[in-house]
């Protein structure tokens, strides 16, 4: 590998979509003439472009590269995401429907009150719960508003978006190239090594060799470059994770007259699994993850038509397999795998893109403080192992916590005790009525999921004991600080989703 940098560096990415994008982008942005940057794609690659959410981390990422979100947001069908709802997923605690809404900077005020409330209640006394009552983006999301406030509204908004994923993905490829990443469809045939086990050079069909210092593998499922040729073992999350399969249709969007656009992704338990229902500008995206052992994709397909009014339409619709699980290395020799290559985690908190730039940054500073060496390697490795393992284990809870009891499939999600011992001390320390942020920060895992969200989690499943015969009638902080009239007057400072999405194209 080059580490000097007398020299550019030559990097070489295989596959593009979103993640191959996304580390074109950043890589050019961050080291501009110090990197040679291709990406290589092989012509036969299908998009689907599903609607897909992100976290708060995909506006980090726009900033990062200098795109403002007049430029994209219109181009990619894009909308605002400020929550997600999930539907069902409790029937027994009697919560019909919770939200987990972004945190925001207004938050600060009222999550206090959330959270001794929950401890409150998990000492058997009746106090208000639903996490979407106390955060402004919850608020906001239920009265169909979007983020943006005016200026003299002094407080910082949190949210991510929902879009296209094939149209972010030309986007970007197009935007990489006018910053100065060579593009190049080709099919790889075999990958060359040097002695030491390290990449030399990708061997395309017509004999081309494109030879490297380092090698990005985005080539989804397959991790070419790294399951395939350097035999990096997959730990696969089958006996955390059951659902292995999705299938996907669009359908349209609610008209002006018919209502808002909706701001937040929807999440509905159905038999065997979930279904995701996303707002795009021009229409919503739906998919059913589902679990194959326990219900085949033919069952699947029917129920989700039915779920959607679609059982006696002709609307197409398309079946996916998902590889839940992670690389052990997602950095092996002078390769770093990105995206589907590197991992899955299905996409119920929306956490792909995320995991993608937290990956790429991530690389780029360990890479950067070793000299451009492999030197920080290990160091790199250890915190995607931890990253992965966090946002497997909040996953993992959702089954785990639900209370449905209309399908073995649920039945066995809950049965289940493959939990990590962080999961496990998590659940043993709200269950005994101990400070569960002060577990959360003793462990250090709030990198993706801090207290306020597991809050939002346990106390949305009602995952409390029953209510004590004897009441004070008092102790209910979202009563005695006034928290709705404090969020209903923070609310007047915003206007609807569908005008914040107009102001766009002004």
């Amino acid at each position: 590998m080059n580490t000097s940098l007398n020299q550019p560096l030559n990097i070489v990415i295989l596959g593009g979509g979103t993640a191959g994008w996304m580390a074109a982008n950043l890589m050019v942005k961050r080291w501009g003439s110090r990197a040679n940057i291709r990406l290589v794609e092989s012509p036969d690659v299908g998009i689907i472009g599903v609607g897909e959410g992100s976290t708060p981390s995909l506006r980090r990422f726009f900033q990062l590269i200098d795109v403002e979100e007049h430029q994209w947001m219109p181009r990619c069908q894009a909308t605002y995401k400020l929550n997600i709802s999930f539907k069902y997923w409790s029937p027994v605690s009697g919560i019909e429907a919770y939200s987990h809404p972004f945190p925001t900077q207004v938050d600060s005020f009222t999550k206090r009150a959330f959270m001794v409330n929950t401890r409150t209640r998990r000492m058997g006394l009746k106090t208000h719960t639903l996490p979407q009552d106390f955060l402004l983006n919850g608020l906001l999301a239920n009265e169909y508003c979007g983020p943006k406030a005016p200026a003299n509204f002094p407080f910082k908004l949190e949210y991510g978006y929902h879009f296209n994923s094939g149209l972010l993905g030309e986007f970007l490829s197009e935007l990489a190239q006018q910053r100065g990443v060579a593009y190049q469809q080709a099919h790889v045939t075999s990958v060359e090594q040097h002695p030491n086990g390290e990449l030399a050079a990708l061997v395309t069909d017509s004999s081309e060799k494109i030879a490297g210092d380092l090698f990005v593998d985005c080539t989804g499922f397959a991790a070419l470059l790294m399951q395939k040729t350097l035999g990096v073992q997959f730990n696969s999350y089958k006996e955390n994770l059951f659902n292995d399969s999705a299938v996907v249709a669009p359908t349209p969007m609610l008209s002006a007259e018919q209502g808002d656009i909706p701001v937040e992704t929807t999440s509905t338990a159905l038999s065997n699994g979930w279904c995701w229902k996303i707002p795009l500008t021009e229409r919503f995206g739906n998919g059913y993850v589902y679990a194959s052992d326990f219900i085949s994709a033919d069952q699947a397909e029917t129920e989700f038509r039915q779920h959607l009014g679609l059982l006696d339409s002709d609307q197409a619709v398309n079946h996916l397999k998902m590889k839940v699980g992670s690389l052990s290395q997602h950095w092996s020799h002078n390769c770093i795998a990105l995206g589907l290559s590197q991992g899955f985690i299905e996409p119920l908190e929306a956490t792909a893109l995320h995991l993608v730039q937290v990956s790429i940054e991530l690389f780029m500073q360990q890479f950067e403080a070793g000299g451009f060496s492999a030197q920080n390697r290990a160091q790199f490795n250890q915190q995607m192992a931890e990253r992965f393992a966090g946002v497997r284990d909040y996953i993992v809870a959702h089954y785990k916590l639900n209370t449905r009891d209309d399908s073995e499939y649920w039945r066995a999600n809950r049965a289940n005790m493959a939990l990590s011992d962080s999961l496990k001390q998590l659940l043993h320390v709200w269950y005994s009525k101990e400070d569960l942020s002060e577990e959360i920060a003793r462990q250090n895992i709030s990198t993706h999921f801090d207290d306020v969200s597991w809050h939002c989690l346990l106390a949305g499943y009602g995952a409390f004991p029953d209510l004590h015969p004897n009441q004070p009638g008092k102790g209910d902080l979202y009563q005695e600080q006034g928290v709705q009239a404090f969020l209903s007057g923070c609310r007047l400072n915003f206007k609807s989703h569908r005008e914040n999405l107009e102001a766009l194209s002004l």
